[in-house]
């Protein structure tokens, strides 16, 4: 993993440290070590420590690193909460090399630059600023591997903190916004599904089990119950797509046209409004296939099976007005409009943890995953304004 630019040489404005994190490709099939331990050495040289908490593979690692309020205190304060990995580019035409960053009318070009590059350089330009402050209370830096797969890198770390006591009291995770607020996010769970059927040639199909048929009937059902809640809700109409949707993504199966294909897999997911338990969507699935799939399958072969596996998962951020980070970032983005979102973040990760949280970070979400990602440099300043406010906020007042 090569970067651009010298890792004993750390930028001095938050536009070069964003440049320096687009540099690492850190796509969620590669490993983010690169750029964990480059910010861990520039942590180190501020004088702080870092714990790092690694995938089984120990080729991915979360960072988090506490800057401590000035009577020596480590526990409550605020979490300032970044993902590492980005999205592959494979296939997209981009103007220019998304890991070598371009400024071009007004824009920070480059994979990650919104999501969420732009808020991890911003906070690591900030320390600095943060360390030279007298804080009454503790500042959290997060920053974890595999969001973009489900969110699985930050559990690891949420679990460590939870062990250690550290309790923060609040967390402003820093997915693009428009530094808008937002409140609420659904739910996200993945799934693979494996349809084991029986080969032969084709011109004998009674002799084999066609795993791709049935596999498109459970693809349907699943179609089926996305239309139930699409038409019957619940609603929550202050979200984007105010109903818990369900979609099959991806699918894989046969090997020759003659041939009755003995396997077929692929995977879907739903995504649940905050309030809706994301158990019994599940059990309505499984259900299908054991009262109707199965049956049909084994009269005609009794070695059929289907498996079902659990890719990722991760809850809703339930909206809580009378936390006080909701009231507070509200307060510092003068914005109290109530915006909820389809898509997912690790806040309500930190939220089941007992960690009150709320989104809130610089560049457009419809900018993300596209080719030429960028960030408005606006964005960027606005978010330097906003992080200086809350880090005031934080102070020992005079």
């Amino acid at each position: 993993m090569t970067a651009l630019f010298d890792p004993t040489v750390y930028p001095s404005n938050s536009v070069d440290w964003i440049k320096k994190l687009i540099a690492y490709d850190t796509t969620s099939r590669e490993s983010n070590l690169g750029l964990i331990h480059d910010v861990q050495t520039y942590l180190h040289l501020q004088g702080l420590e870092t714990v790092l908490t690694h995938d089984e593979s120990g080729r991915k690692a979360n960072l988090f690193a506490t800057i401590p309020a000035a009577d020596g205190r480590r526990t409550g304060g605020i979490v300032l909460s970044g993902h590492t990995d980005v999205v592959p580019v494979d296939g997209q035409n981009w103007t220019s090399d998304p890991f070598k960053p371009e400024v071009r009318d007004g824009r920070l070009y480059g994979r990650g630059a919104c999501d969420m590059k732009g808020f991890v350089g911003v906070t690591l330009q900030l320390v600095p600023e943060i360390l030279s402050t007298p804080l009454a209370h503790p500042i959290h830096l997060a920053y974890s591997y595999d969001e973009e797969v489900g969110c699985v890198g930050a559990p690891v770390m949420i679990d460590e903190l939870v062990r250690r006591g550290v309790n923060p009291d609040g967390c402003v995770v820093g997915e693009p916004t428009s530094m808008r607020t937002i409140v609420a996010h659904k739910g996200i769970n993945a799934y693979r599904c494996r349809v084991h059927g029986h080969a032969a040639h084709s011109s004998l199909t009674p002799k084999g089990l066609n795993a791709i048929e049935y596999a498109a009937r459970i693809i349907t059902a699943i179609r089926e119950l996305a239309d139930d809640y699409k038409s019957l809700g619940p609603y929550d109409q202050d979200f984007d797509v105010p109903f818990t949707t369900l979609q099959t993504s991806m699918i894989r199966g046969g090997i020759a046209l003659n041939t009755v294909p003995d396997l077929c897999e692929f995977e879907f997911e739903y995504r649940n409004l905050p309030g809706v338990d994301p158990e019994p969507i599940l059990d309505e699935i499984r259900e299908f296939i054991e009262s109707q799939v199965l049956p049909a399958m084994r009269r005609e072969h009794p070695n059929a099976a289907v498996e079902l596996e659990k890719l990722a998962s991760a809850p809703g951020l339930n909206p809580d007005e009378q936390a006080a980070i909701t009231k507070l970032v509200r307060e510092l983005t003068r914005d109290e409009t109530v915006r909820k979102v389809a898509y997912g973040t690790e806040a309500g990760l930190f939220q089941r943890a007992g960690v009150p949280s709320i989104i809130c970070g610089p560049g457009n979400i419809e900018q993300a995953h596209r080719p030429d990602e960028y960030v408005e440099l606006a964005q960027i300043e606005q978010c330097e304004q906003f992080l200086r406010a809350l880090i005031r906020t934080q102070a020992i007042q005079a």
